[in-house]
């Protein structure tokens, strides 16, 4: 998403139990026809080709448990050990509904994650018309509703506009609203904006409201995003090497804290070992990698993911188990 978002706009949505575990699948992008431009998708996932190329590490142990209890319902039990997340034990359930709007997409979706605590995450996405989805986000901590955030998206035939709210309050006048625009021009290039907007006490004038511009080109293999705005710039470049290879470049510069920060990542698949292996290094000496290997032919996952700053001399290891 853009920098505007990323500095104003609400927390994302929970996310799903496990995701960290299990290997993250880049999205398709589809070969462009001669014919009419096709819906470009929203705007918040300009950059996901390129992230998704990147590993997503951790630090101590994870054991997670799932169990399919039907076509529709799954559960989780999940155990973390760390010195730097919160650790502990965590339940976790997913919910599709029967509503098949494509052979792979049902609705509704309900997933959500609690602890013993209370603690919870929850996110629930819906269908409601063939062109209307609604997202809504929350997170409740220390028995208090830290974050309350709905989306919806509508999907035309050559553009996608979205509305974002968060956290609203009538009472205190405080909350986020986030406008997105995502246009075909052509079947390979995409043109966008984002308004953000956000109202509060401790904001400078009580209220600020950013735009940016946003763009998106897409080939068979490779694809160049990219979002520019008072707050910074954000480009990023995703090259599918082989049916083996991945690459993402990351560049991001924010100007109110006058930094920059460049990033490449690799991913390579390997299909007849059944491993994933993922890797990056920026510009501020972190080098980081997780490998993910199905062991079969019992129903394991293995995680093994390491992070390095060689500037603050800091180093962090992770092992992940997931079964199911």
């Amino acid at each position: 998403m853009g920098n505007v978002q990323a500095a104003y706009s609400a927390p994302p949505p929970p996310q799903a139990p496990g995701a960290v575990f299990t290997a993250e699948k880049a999205a398709e992008v589809k070969s462009p026809t001669n014919g009419a431009p096709e819906n470009p998708g929203p705007l918040e996932d300009i950059h996901t080709k390129c992230k998704s190329v990147f590993p997503t590490c951790f630090e101590g142990a994870r054991i997670m448990l799932t169990r399919g209890l039907s076509n529709h319902f799954q559960i989780s039990h999940s155990l973390n050990m760390s010195s730097v997340t919160p650790s502990g034990y965590r339940f976790g359930a997913t919910y599709v509904g029967t509503k098949q709007i494509s052979p792979n997409e049902s609705f509704p979706i309900l997933l959500g994650d609690i602890d013993p605590t209370g603690n919870l995450n929850a996110t629930i996405v819906h269908q409601l018309q063939p062109q209307l989805q609604a997202k809504f986000g929350a997170q409740v901590q220390n028995s208090k509703f830290q974050v309350g955030q709905l989306t919806l998206n509508y999907r035309g035939n050559d553009y996608t506009a979205s509305l974002t709210m968060a956290n609203p309050d009538i009472i205190n006048s405080t909350g986020v609203v986030v406008l997105h625009y995502l246009q075909a021009v052509t079947p390979r290039l995409a043109l966008g904006s984002e308004l953000a907007y956000q109202k509060g006490p401790n904001l400078p004038g009580g209220e600020i409201a950013l735009l940016s511009a946003a763009a998106k080109y897409s080939t068979e293999n490779y694809q160049i995003s990219g979002t520019l705005g008072l707050s910074g710039v954000h480009l990023c470049y995703y090259q599918k090497a082989s049916k083996q290879l991945q690459i993402g470049v990351e560049l991001e510069t924010n100007n109110r804290t006058q930094e920059s920060v460049a990033s490449i990542a690799y991913q390579v698949d390997l299909p007849r070992s059944e491993m994933v292996f993922k890797g990056h290094i920026d510009s501020n000496w972190s080098v980081g990698a997780v490998l993910e290997k199905k062991l079969s032919p019992l129903p394991f996952n293995l995680a093994l993911s390491g992070l390095m700053n060689h500037q603050k001399n800091n180093f962090r290891l992770g092992v992940g188990v997931l079964i199911g």
